[in-house]
């Protein structure tokens, strides 16, 4: 299935995904109003370095094979402790779970709106993976 959908859906299926494989602490930020680069940032955690690097293979093909959308840009760090998926309007953190705690990605942002996770798991609902299981 591929369509357009909104950053605000976007952003809610990206979380789903990462939920869906795992992924800790997940949360939305609304950086619209704050930020010119983005729209929204997902934000998760992992337990250690292998963790983070399935969690951004896996959600890269889920997007890939869902949307056919590519991100413009991926970084991360050498020992996989943090990667970034830059989908333009919607940029997704993961990080091992210490890493997370030292960026403190939330605090800075302190003035983005944050989408409670019963909201973006609502959003979401059809594209998940166990629906009708």
């Amino acid at each position: 299935m591929t369509e357009e959908i909104t950053s605000y859906k976007f952003a809610c299926v990206v979380a789903r995904i990462l939920d869906e494989k795992i992924a800790k602490d997940i949360s939305i930020l609304n950086i619209s109003n704050v930020s010119s680069f983005a729209d929204y940032f997902v934000i998760a955690s992992a337990q250690t370095s292998t963790q983070v690097k399935a969690l951004t293979e896996n959600l890269a093909d889920k997007v890939k094979q869902t949307f056919s959308r590519l991100p413009h840009g991926k970084e991360n760090d050498a020992k996989n402790r943090w990667n970034l998926i830059d989908y333009g309007d919607v940029v997704v953190h993961i990080l091992h779970q210490d890493d997370r705690d030292a960026y403190a990605i939330e605090k800075f942002w302190n003035h983005a709106f944050s989408i409670p996770k019963e909201t973006w798991l609502k959003e979401s609902e059809e594209y998940s993976e166990y629906r009708g299981k």
